[in-house]
């Protein structure tokens, strides 16, 4: 039996913990998504930036809520697990422009957003948080918002009032209806544990190389780990040394981890 909305939403919620943190490695379109499925995901994250990419734009609110909702659909009817879409600042000039988004995104099944702040105003996101509950609530469907802070990521403000900044984003905009806070830009335990601790709602952080395992990060109190756009950013760097070892030693060795045709062409005849 298929698997309704609401179902999903549930589950998605109960992923969210610190004892074994929900680890998302970002999916950018369909067989990334059906790759990352098959490896074993309990959910599927959209990153925004890898969604832009493939779609001929650049990240940072210049694709096309049209064009975003197309692919984020086409994510979420290719796979079984829940699917989380991260629709950078709203896909909208304003609040109502938000509401449309997120109304757009619930239909299509998936289960929860990520909203950035970005170098706008606080005050700003937050409307948009309050916005996207609203139509999450108008359409009766259960949808988890994650509000991202991008005070550590862009390096906003005074660094030695940028944890006390952090933190009082991360209150407002949990009053304003988001049910988690998103904090990139930051690896060193101390101050993710400290976060942790302060933020009443469950922590996500981004990882990479340098960050702290998925355990040690639970450990530290972090509810969920993102690898945001690093997983589109290595595919494309295989992209670029498999062209680069073509077109200079006229070799092919880049090529020799590659998903099989067969195993890859499986995944996308499957019937979801």
């Amino acid at each position: 039996m298929t698997a309704t909305q609401p179902d999903k939403a549930h589950l998605f919620r109960s992923l969210h913990t610190h004892a074994e943190p929900l680890a998302l490695a970002n999916a950018w379109d369909v067989a990334s998504a059906r790759v990352i499925e098959a490896a074993g995901a309990p959910a599927i994250a959209t990153t925004s930036a890898g969604v832009a990419w493939s779609l001929g734009s650049p990240d940072g609110d210049a694709l096309a809520r049209e064009r975003a909702l197309e692919l984020i659909s086409r994510i979420a009817s290719a796979v079984v697990v829940p699917v989380t879409a991260d629709i950078e600042g709203g896909y909208g000039g304003d609040a109502a422009d938000v509401a449309a988004t997120v109304t757009g995104v619930l239909s299509a099944g998936v289960v929860g957003v990520n909203i950035e702040d970005g170098t706008r105003p606080p005050g700003e996101l937050a409307k948009r948080l309050a916005a996207a509950r609203q139509a999450a609530d108008r359409a009766g469907a259960d949808c988890f918002l994650n509000a991202r802070v991008d005070t550590y990521l862009f390096g906003l403000g005074d660094p030695g009032s940028r944890f006390e900044e952090t933190l009082d984003r991360a209150r407002r905009y949990v009053d304003a209806g988001a049910d988690g806070i998103f904090v990139p830009g930051v690896t060193d335990s101390a101050t993710i544990g400290a976060l942790a601790r302060a933020i009443s709602v469950p922590l996500n952080v981004m990882a990479g190389p340098g960050a702290p395992t998925v355990a040690e990060l639970g450990a530290l109190g972090v509810a969920r780990v993102s690898l945001g756009s690093g997983v589109a950013q290595a595919a494309y760097a295989a992209a670029r040394r498999a062209a680069q070892d073509l077109f200079g030693d006229g070799d092919y060795g880049s090529l020799t981890d590659g998903i099989t045709f067969p195993e890859l062409n499986a995944l996308l005849s499957e019937p979801r």
